[in-house]
């Protein structure tokens, strides 16, 4: 499952494309969605207001980007809290949008997907 969120691929067959952009990593075109799956026709957009939950997830992604991108650079600065890398942060923080937008949607379909045995 973690593949198929990761490449894209549709919740319930694991063919289809959930974006129409096969590369959701560092695109940054619009983001459009299939209304359906190209495959099984499962529908990717489920009601009006569907992916404002999606935020959430997004949010929760770019705190943690945030948090790992301080970890990593503040060995490069001389003091603990030195206010430049505030500018490294947003950097990384605007170069993932992108990719956040797209994969908190993933996951927010997957999450409210319906499973059937």
């Amino acid at each position: 499952m973690i593949k198929n969120i990761l490449t894209n691929k549709c919740p319930n067959c694991g063919e289809g494309k959930i974006f129409k952009n096969s590369n959701i990593y560092f695109n940054f075109r619009k983001a459009e969605m299939n209304e359906s799956c190209p495959k099984c026709g499962f529908k990717n957009r489920k009601e009006p207001g569907f992916f404002y939950g999606a935020m959430y997830v997004s949010y929760g992604l770019t705190v943690g980007q945030g948090i790992l991108t301080y970890l990593m650079a503040s060995p490069f600065f001389s003091e603990r809290f030195d206010l430049r890398i505030i500018w490294v942060i947003a950097l990384v923080l605007i170069l993932l949008s992108s990719f956040n937008l797209r994969i908190s949607r993933i996951l927010w379909i997957y999450l409210f997907k319906e499973y059937r045995n």
